[in-house]
């Protein structure tokens, strides 16, 4: 498998100095600061897999809108350097998230690009919709090597980056399809189940190292691959079944991340966010 992971060359990020600016890494309160109600993340690192587009590119942009350095990371690197090169202070890298050796290399590299990893979002995911009955072995296991067990190997290797720095956010990607059965949904239901229960296990085991874990569970989302795959009366069926009538924007699933990487969710930690319109209180 493809597994480079050198950062692009548009814009090297300053590392942590020692001037003086805040230490991300302390709460609020250990820095002697009101609370942040604006959710800025001055001084942080993120790092967002499935950044080149989609969710995932939503919520690079808005986290470089907060004042974090942003680490966008993908397969499609091409495509991640144009992202990258429009946001202030970020950096483009390839990854295969289903490749221990290409995770490893990559997290090094964003390690040592930045000086550190504050923020770690795991958005690289796929779905293959079929029948229970009708859907391949190869479509089951590349959903679960990608949707679950990718976030795993990033989560495990950015957690090791964390658990020596003593403070991080990690956000992992579930789905409604996380919480509730969806016909043909049968490997995607799997997957996102699996990542809230490994979201809910890393949170009781970091916590104690000054690392928040959780989840966002959208409803279907208006990307370019969702709008083509609920177009018509397929969509028009779905959205009935939404109490708020309509399906999420990605700015709305990066507002959720932004709020759960800043200081203001210090406290928030095991948890799933649905923003789902209440398709999952039926």
């Amino acid at each position: 498998m493809w597994t480079s992971c050198w950062p692009s060359a548009s814009r090297q990020p300053q590392r942590q100095d020692g001037s003086g600016r805040s230490d991300p890494a302390a709460r609020p309160h250990e820095r002697g600061e009101a609370l942040d109600l604006t959710f800025g993340l001055d001084g942080r690192t993120a790092l967002v897999t499935g950044a080149a587009s989609g969710i995932g590119a939503a919520i690079a942009g808005a986290f470089a809108n907060k004042g974090a350095r942003v680490a966008l990371v993908d397969r499609a690197l091409d495509t991640a350097r144009e992202r990258a090169a429009a946001l202030e202070g970020a950096e483009a890298f390839g990854c295969d998230v289903t490749d221990p050796d290409s995770v490893a290399q990559t997290i090094a590299a964003v390690h040592s690009a930045f000086g550190r990893i504050d923020i770690l979002v795991n958005s690289a995911g796929i779905v293959d919709l079929a029948p229970a009955e009708e859907i391949g072995l190869e479509a089951w296991r590349r959903t679960l090597d990608i949707n679950l067990t990718g976030s795993f190997l990033v989560a495990q290797a950015v957690g090791r980056v964390m658990i020596a720095q003593g403070n991080g956010r990690i956000i992992n990607l579930a789905s409604q399809a996380g919480s509730v059965a969806i016909e043909g949904h049968v490997a995607y239901c799997a997957s996102k189940f699996g990542v809230i229960g490994m979201t809910k296990t890393l949170a009781l085991e970091w916590g104690r190292h000054g690392i928040t874990v959780n989840s966002i569970s959208p409803t279907v989302v208006m990307t370019e691959l969702g709008r083509k795959a609920w177009e018509g009366p397929k969509g028009e069926a779905m959205k009935g079944l939404i109490p708020v009538g309509r399906f999420a924007e990605p700015e709305e699933i990066a507002a959720a991340a932004v709020f759960l990487a800043s200081d203001a969710a210090a406290m928030i930690n095991g948890a799933d966010l649905l923003v789902d319109g209440g398709y999952t209180v039926r």
